[in-house]
């Protein structure tokens, strides 16, 4: 697969660093805005080449898949690039991949009741020209989104029998030395999906909004991680899981700690997660660019994170048997955990970076050989989920997990 990489920031970076070992890659062209941060990426093996890419310009990122002869362009960057990377790849006629979709825009009269735009409604109001054009957009493919809804799709096909509620849940007992505040993830990503109303589905009732923050819940991971306080974040799973999978709720809450939510609602108070620029002393900026500028790139604070990340999926419902019959209540969580010192000792990146690539990786590896495959803007539900899991635990070396809570 020649593969296009538009981003190398941290996630890009470990993508680069999981698929130098992998065989199904033929080459990768890592592109940057920072020529030196694609420079970086791209040395990690002779198979990748760099070049200086304009991420919010959709025709400079066609030329450059065709430059590359691309099969497939893989987003790297934030969120608010999606759609000119997802034109881009369209108009040259390459497949899609991203971990995050359109973002979205709250109701402007009831945002904590009611949706607006909600996040990848962009994109699926163009799903028919990818499948008329036979193109593969997968969208929402790292690991939350990603891994998580390939855990729903799983449970579903071959753990349940009928599903109540599917709950996406967070949580780590990771710790960054050196640093009063230091977000392991873009703190860009993060303001926008914690301070954005948080949507939930309903079999009968749709999709609907509540206030950030909300429904705090005290969830047990797994692993001696332990007791993590969650609540309600805007995420892509609950936009996602309900267009494939048969359940009665979707929800995602992340375990985020009373600290990072006191620092998130004084940035809001302050108007500093805004996004349209300010004038300052004649220069417009951004005020959460400069929040992001202010914090420590996540990407290298690796040799200061101690801990492990988890990931993963809880369900509830009723439980299948071996002959395919209703069993009595069930409820477990599917996830995945991930250990800061394993993952810098294997590939230099840090572990939340680290999980967020290589479902991505293992994806492409799979659409590679014709063991994935369709057309049209799909999520990982859409797609057959044990031969991820098993290549994940497998040949990635990346095992996962089942938590059984209530066997049915």
């Amino acid at each position: 697969m020649r593969i296009l990489l538009v981003g190398a920031g941290g996630v890009g970076d470990a993508f680069c660093a999981i698929a130098s070992r992998r065989e199904f890659v033929e080459s990768i062209l890592v592109g940057d805005i920072d020529g030196s941060r694609a420079q970086r990426s791209a040395a990690r093996d002779d198979r990748f080449a760099s070049t200086v890419l304009d991420a919010s310009d959709a025709g400079a990122v066609a030329a450059a898949a065709r430059a590359a002869g691309a099969h497939l362009v893989m987003n790297a960057a934030d969120p608010r690039f999606v759609m000119p990377i997802f034109d881009g790849a369209f108009d040259a006629g390459a497949n899609y991949m991203d971990m995050a979709m359109s973002l979205s825009k709250p109701h402007p009269e009831r945002p904590n009741e009611l949706t607006g735009v909600k996040l990848g409604d962009r994109q699926f109001a163009q799903a028919d020209a990818w499948t008329e054009r036979g193109l593969l957009a997968l969208c929402g493919m790292g690991v939350e989104p990603g891994i998580a809804d390939v855990f729903a799709r799983y449970a579903a096909d071959e753990l349940f029998h009928s599903i109540d509620e599917i709950g996406v849940r967070d949580g780590a007992d990771m710790v960054v030395r050196g640093f009063d505040f230091a977000p392991t993830f873009s703190i860009w990503t993060t303001i926008e999906e914690c301070l954005n109303p948080p949507v939930i589905w309903e079999r009968d009732a749709g999709w609907f909004t509540t206030a950030p923050f909300s429904e705090p819940e005290v969830f047990r991971f797994p692993e001696g991680i332990g007791d993590v306080e969650c609540v309600n974040v805007e995420h892509e799973e609950v936009l996602l899981v309900p267009r494939w999978v048969e359940c009665r709720r979707v929800t995602f809450k992340y375990g985020l700690g009373d600290e990072f939510i006191d620092v998130l609602r004084t940035l809001h108070k302050l108007g500093l997660d805004g996004t349209d620029p300010v004038s300052v002393r004649g220069q417009q900026v951004s005020p959460r660019d400069v929040v992001a500028a202010c914090l420590p790139d996540p990407a290298t604070l690796g040799d200061r994170i101690e801990g492990r990340t988890c990931a993963g999926t809880w369900v509830t419902g009723t439980g299948r048997g071996p002959d395919g019959r209703a069993t009595g209540p069930r409820e477990l969580y599917l996830y995945h955990v991930v250990d800061n010192a394993e993952t810098m000792g294997r590939d230099g990146a840090q572990a939340v970076v680290w999980q967020t690539a290589v479902g991505p990786v293992v994806a492409c590896e799979l659409i590679d050989s014709g063991v994935w495959s369709a057309s049209g803007v799909v999520g990982p539900e859409a797609l057959p989920p044990r031969p991820f899991l098993d290549l994940l635990s497998g040949e990635y070396r990346s095992p996962w997990g089942i938590d059984e809570r209530r066997a049915g």
